[in-house]
């Protein structure tokens, strides 16, 4: 069931200030190892907002939640919240364990009116309650591909997923553990296309075996199906199918019973105090001068002294060990001289050849007669005009 704020007890707040009203405490008693589910309506908390000058819109303002433990900036690690937008109503909800059996939990909820910024202040006192059935010793876990968690939540849409689990797992006791959005496992936001839903994991525990249909994506041949991400054959999927697209491959099975407790040695944090070491000496005011020649030398003079001493050896070697051309003719086979004196007596003759031969004009270059007028158009000589922007053909009129 969701429960609904008391209006019993209203007073306003002195310590938080004009605008803030504040409200009696309202207890509420989860079990531990149950799903728990707490709606912010909307519709309540309108009402105690100042109604809005013009008549017919004060259903539309948009009114948004802060929940957080109180003295403390955020929620337990147990405890989530969703709000989808300002105009819808925002949902509490998580699964106590029995580490948290007999803890009082105090959650502040604010509300704020987005349109004349006035808040409202409730407490919302959680006293969770120990159960015998917890744990349950079967549980299963769903991933539903066609909800969003906020849909889930709805008293009618978990209730109508709770009876189909129950029609094919045929338990006693069937309790809703835990609803997870999918999202807080990796998952990516949907696309804004073909009404995608983000996906919610939801985990149900029962007092009886896993039924022979929920254990059908075990053999091998769905295994098969599902390593290929292809849809195993699930015969009651059908019982799901018309509401609830259930991803068969992601489901999980687990008997706590059969489970091996992991225990986690943790080191001795100690007392917290460091050992006794001295007392702390701290270096004089005055402290010594310090020659710092030492470290000239080694730092330039060194590396200096080493690179003029290549710089001389490198200059030796390329202007006092030099061969000559005298010397070079001399081991030169004479044929090799020959023949390369030949190739360059050769070029120099085609280079003066090239500067002498005539050339002759192109026809662009020749006088242009223009039949209808008689004039005569002069030719475009290289020497007279620009050849790299002229075209190659004169345009007659």
């Amino acid at each position: 069931s969701h429960p609904l704020w008391g209006k019993e007890g209203g007073k306003w707040c002195e310590k938080c200030g004009g605008g803030t009203l504040s409200h009696a405490d309202l207890n509420v008693y989860p079990s531990a190892g149950v799903l728990f589910v707490h709606v912010l309506e909307r519709e309540y908390f309108k009402g105690e907002f100042p109604p809005y000058p013009k008549s017919g819109d004060a259903s539309n303002d948009p009114i948004t939640f802060n929940t957080n433990l109180m003295g403390y900036p955020d929620r337990p690690g147990w405890l989530r919240y969703i709000q989808r937008t300002p105009h819808s109503d925002g949902v509490l909800y998580g699964s106590p364990t029995a580490e948290h059996v007999g803890k009082s939990t105090v959650i502040e909820i604010t509300a704020y009116n987005r349109r004349s910024f006035e808040t409202a202040r409730h407490n919302l006192v959680i006293n969770i309650m120990a159960t015998e059935e917890f744990p349950l010793p079967y549980q299963a876990e769903f991933y539903i591909r066609n909800m969003n968690v906020e849909e889930m939540l709805a008293s009618e849409v978990l209730g109508d997923f709770l009876g189909a689990v129950k029609n094919v797992w045929q338990p006693e006791r069937l309790n809703a553990i835990n609803i997870t959005s999918a999202l807080d496992r990796g998952g990516r936001v949907p696309l804004p296309i073909n009404d995608l839903k983000e996906g919610v994991y939801v985990m149900v525990g029962a007092d009886v075996s896993f039924s022979s249909c929920l254990r059908e994506v075990e053999n091998p041949h769905n295994q098969l199906r599902c390593s290929q991400e292809m849809e195993p054959v699930i015969s009651c999927d059908k019982k799901f199918r018309a509401q609830f697209h259930i991803d068969w491959c992601k489901i999980s099975l687990v008997d706590i019973n059969k489970v091996v407790p992991v225990y986690v040695t943790r080191p001795d944090p100690g007392s917290g105090v460091l050992p006794e070491i001295g007392e702390y000496n701290p270096p004089p005011e005055s402290l010594k001068s310090r020659d710092y020649f030492s470290d000239f030398i080694v730092t330039l003079a060194v590396p200096a002294a080493v690179a003029c001493v290549l710089f001389f050896i490198l200059g030796y070697t390329m202007c006092c060990r030099r061969e000559g051309v005298k010397k070079r003719n001399m081991q030169t086979p004479d044929i090799q001289l020959v023949h390369h004196n030949s190739i360059q007596k050769s070029s120099k003759e085609l280079r003066s050849m090239s500067k002498n031969r005539e050339i002759s004009w192109p026809l662009s270059t020749l006088p242009v007669f223009n039949p209808v007028s008689g004039e005569v158009v002069p030719p475009i000589h290289p020497d007279n005009y620009e050849t790299t922007s002229m075209p190659l053909m004169q345009t007659q009129a």
